[in-house]
This record gives C-alpha cells, structure tokens and sequence, in this order.
C-alpha cells in the first residue's frame, strides 16, 4: 500500500497537533504504508512555510528533517498538464503515479474534482482514515 500526500495535507500533519490529518499520518506509519514526496513538493511546504508561517531557514530544516524521517522520495519522470486551473497540482498526480500511490490524499479543490487518475483514487484525509 502507498499513498501520496498533497502539500496542503502535509501541511496540516506537521503543524497542527490532533487534525485529522495528523491523526492519518500517525495511523499510516504505525501501519507501515508507504508515504510518498517529491522534491517539487518538499519545496512548495518549505515556501509556504517561508510565506505564510514565518518560520526562519533554520527551523525550516529541522521541519524537513522530520519529514524526510517518513516519506519516500521520488523523482517523477512523466510531466502531466491534467489541472489546467492550478497547474502546480500537477506535481501531485505525477508523483502519485511515479511511487505507484493506490491513493493521493488531499484538501485541494482542483484536484478532488478529478476523483480518479488511472488507478489513483483522489481523497481527503477524512476519508483516508476511515480506509486506514
């Protein structure tokens, strides 16, 4: 089993004690299934981070670190243009579809409309703890 989070999800697994999406990424590594990243989405949470939060380099790092504890990286190779309305959710599917996710997991609007790529199934974390 693996699965793919979307920026926003490890977002809110990382920086909000109890959410539900903590609460899934708890669940995910106390059952051993395989949580996957890339570098284009690393790099987005280390921005947002940056932009939004106001976290300095260093404890941007440090945060990285941690992540870097539980997710496996992969380098997509197959670039799609499938989310015309923000095409930066693009690196989500591409990398659900190189790691091989059964499920992407996700609060992106964009991205729960398409509900499905090739064998990927499209969820929110709500819905991910109820199959996990």
């Amino acid at each position: 089993m693996a699965v793919t989070f979307d920026t926003n999800v490890l977002l809110s697994a990382t920086l909000w004690d109890a959410s539900v999406a903590q609460k899934l990424l708890y669940d995910l590594i106390r059952k051993s299934i395989k949580i996957y990243s890339s570098l284009e989405i690393i790099n987005e949470y280390q921005r947002i981070l940056k932009r939004d939060f106001d976290f300095s380099n260093e404890d941007i790092d440090k945060i990285t670190g941690k992540i870097l504890e539980f997710v496996v990286l992969v380098n997509p190779k197959e670039k799609l243009n499938l989310v015309e309305e923000d095409p930066e959710d693009n690196a989500i599917i591409e990398c659900a579809l190189e790691s091989k996710s059964e499920y992407l997991i996700t609060y992106d609007k964009h991205l729960l409309k398409i509900e499905k790529y090739k064998e990927i199934k499209i969820i929110k974390p709500e819905e991910a703890r109820s199959i996990f």
